[in-house]
């Protein structure tokens, strides 16, 4: 299947968000939906503070979304990977695809945080791990 990946101009994420929030759900409840409720992370969307990108067929049928943060530090800006979700969107093609949409977005580094599993489907791409994290709840 051939996916291309888009990012969703904020004029469309509402009428486009009955069809992607079951992924961004996915995603955020795999995550323990501490971070960000579905929500907060369409608020965010919807406002423009995220990025919002589908992977879609030649059909236009969305398979996946991501949401992506943008950082800027002294050095670097970093496209922080809030959100993913779908089935079979990851594959070299629609990797060199993000990789396009955030240097399009001035972005030197890509980042996020990831499960075990997740993280070693990410270092097939030349993701290299920084750091765990963990945390205590008071």
């Amino acid at each position: 299947m051939n996916l291309v990946v888009k990012h969703v101009p904020v004029s469309l994420v509402h009428r486009l968000w009955p069809v992607i929030k079951p992924f961004i759900a996915d995603a955020a409840k795999k995550d323990g939906g501490t971070e960000y409720t579905v929500d907060q992370i369409k608020l965010l969307v919807a406002n423009g503070s995220w990025l919002l990108l589908v992977a879609a067929d030649d059909e236009q049928t969305i398979h996946g979304a991501a949401t992506v943060n943008f950082i800027n530090y002294p050095n670097e800006r970093i496209a922080f990977v809030t959100a993913i979700g779908g089935k079979l969107i990851t594959n070299e093609n629609t990797f060199a695809q993000l990789q396009e949409v955030c240097r399009a977005n001035g972005a030197t580094k890509i980042q996020g945080l990831a499960r075990e599993s997740i993280a070693r489907l990410w270092h097939k791409f030349g993701f290299s791990q920084r750091a765990i994290m963990v945390e205590y709840k008071l």
